[in-house]
């Protein structure tokens, strides 16, 4: 499988989402035909047909990338070449260790540095390296803060700079662009890191191995799975995130291969190629380009460079959210900057995959309005006598495989972990890891509806004028949210939520809702509770959904 000329292999690929497309297309023609077509359920349908090449996708990357996973010998050498020409020891490339900070709380930032900086030097590449605060804080009093926290950090071996921009120009692409331009010196390489990142040493001279086995690789990306987390929320929602990505990576690798993603952070990049061909234009409306680092990808495809994905997850961390406000604030970032690639789709010089990447980016959020389509129209359907006729076993079974097929990286992830008792036991084995996995599908249940709902009033809104979102300084600390702030939040998710189930409840089908729209009715609830302390000091105590980092913090950090 791992042999296969990669155009066989993407022709194999397409073929597949065009296969489990019709699949969906047919299942859900087999429940709406019935007794004829209603304009509810052609419009049902018509919404229905837009999401359906994402959830494909979905199925198809996990369905590859689990077969690799268990199949192959070494699953991320078999689709990451030069991997398998790497060479260990101290790296003779020179390389830029770039942190991105603004506002950010230091005490917070430094520590992960220090254990990395500890690792390197241990290593014997101390004079390879060279530590970068690349500040675009804007309030003198906080640049002073971060600007002594640095200058207290700094130590012998690896040196340590602080550069702090006066104007924030091209938010985060700008920052980096202008650190190479001035000030990245005789550097190769450049390890780009943001504020939360953590990467472990034996991780990043990995990465640097690869860039030297092969010098047309460009960019260099690994998995980035969740630091160890206190609260509630972004325990359970990275569990599920990391066994997903982990299965998708690794299928996407597969047939995406030298043309692969890049997502910003923990990733090695190679300098020259890197500062020639991605410096980003503003969009035609004269604002700058906010999701740039797929953009920057693409343009290193057409240019003829490799960017490739690692699909391994040991020793590279990020922060997550702390709550639901955060979360859906995030989610809202990355939309702005994903509709902006409307106006990148077409210009001239890029390849047909980078293309492709473009377009998979949009419908990563394009999907969430054409699915409040769906349940909105479907409930119009049922309210007004139609739907009488369909069978509920074809019902059943549409839902079952449009479920599965949204959630089959997540799936396959997890039972690569319980067909491996290697896995299985960082999680503490698999009853623990059985008991994680069963709280983050319901955590994910109620996620769904309401992450869903709240993208699409977004993307709605946007055409005219909606918000549309800069790099602003994050909330990275974990706290609890009050019923308030909650309720003014999640209103017009709750009312979505009712407006659905009352339809339904009218027409005696608001069961078959409950698990696409059921954390709607719930969200406010939702919201609080997996932000409260006591909820977060429950699964901590049982170690509900606890990560092999957190079970073993000294292996997974030496």
């Amino acid at each position: 499988m791992t042999d296969l000329p990669l155009a066989l292999r993407r022709l194999t690929f397409a073929l597949l989402v065009l296969s489990l497309t019709a699949l969906l297309l047919w299942l859900a023609v087999r429940v709406l035909a019935p007794g004829g077509w209603t304009p509810w359920e052609m419009l049902t349908l018509a919404c229905f047909a837009g999401t359906a090449p994402w959830t494909a996708l979905c199925a198809a990357n996990a369905l590859v990338g689990g077969v690799i996973l268990l199949r192959a010998p070494s699953p991320p050498a078999a689709v990451l070449p030069a991997l398998r020409r790497a060479r260990p020891g101290a790296p003779a490339l020179r390389t830029a260790i770039a942190v991105c900070i603004r506002a950010e709380e230091m005490g917070t930032v430094l520590p992960p540095l220090a254990r990395l900086l500890d690792g390197l030097e241990a290593a014997g590449a101390t004079d390879r390296f060279i530590l970068w605060f690349l500040s675009d804080t804007a309030d003198p009093a906080a640049a002073a803060a971060e600007e002594g926290a640095i200058a207290a950090f700094r130590r012998g071996g690896i040196a340590v700079r602080y550069r702090r921009r006066v104007e924030n120009i091209g938010f985060k692409a700008g920052n980096v662009m202008d650190f190479l331009d001035r000030h990245a010196g005789d550097a190769e390489l450049m390890l780009c890191l943001d504020a939360d990142s953590e990467m472990t040493a034996p991780a990043v001279l990995r990465l640097i191995a690869c860039m030297e086995a092969d010098p047309q690789l460009a960019i260099l990306q690994q998995l980035i799975v969740g630091r160890p987390a206190t609260a509630a929320f972004p325990r359970l929602f990275q569990f599920g995130m990391r066994a997903g990505m982990r299965a998708w990576a690794t299928g996407q690798a597969w047939w995406q291969g030298p043309e692969g993603p890049y997502w910003g952070h923990n990733a090695v990049i190679r300098i020259e190629p890197f500062r020639r061909h991605c410096r980003l234009e503003p969009l035609p409306d004269g604002s700058p380009i906010l999701s740039h680092d797929q953009v920057e990808a693409v343009r290193l495809h057409a240019a003829g460079w490799k960017v490739c994905c690692l699909p391994v997850e040991e020793g590279s961390m990020e922060g997550n959210p702390p709550a639901l406000p955060e979360f859906m604030a995030r989610d809202l970032r990355w939309a702005a900057g994903n509709m902006q690639y409307w106006d990148l789709l077409w210009l001239p010089g890029q390849t047909w995959m980078g293309r492709w990447q473009l377009v998979q980016a949009i419908l990563l959020f394009l999907g969430a309005p054409l699915w409040c389509g769906v349940l909105a129209f479907a409930a119009l359907n049922a309210a007004t006598g139609g739907g009488g006729a369909t069978p509920d076993g074809w019902l059943l079974a549409w839902m079952l495989a449009t479920w599965a097929m949204l959630h089959a990286p997540k799936l396959v992830g997890y039972a690569e972990v319980l067909l491996q008792p290697r896995l299985a036991a960082r999680y503490g084995g698999r009853r623990a890891f059985l008991r994680g996995a069963a709280a983050e599908l319901g955590f994910t249940t109620l996620l769904d509806p309401i992450s869903t709902v709240n993208k699409a009033l977004f993307l709605l809104a946007l055409p005219f004028g909606g918000r549309r979102s800069g790099w602003a300084p994050q909330n990275r600390a974990d706290r609890g949210v009050g019923w308030g702030d909650a309720a003014r939040l999640l209103w017009p998710h709750t009312l979505f939520g009712l407006a659905v189930f009352g339809l339904l409840a009218a027409a005696g089908a608001a069961a078959w809702a409950l698990p696409w729209a059921g954390g709607l009715l719930l969200a406010i609830p939702f919201c609080v509770l997996t932000s409260a302390p006591a909820v977060s000091a429950v699964l901590r105590d049982r170690r509900l959904a606890a990560t092999p980092e957190e079970l073993a913090p000294a292996a997974a950090r030496a």
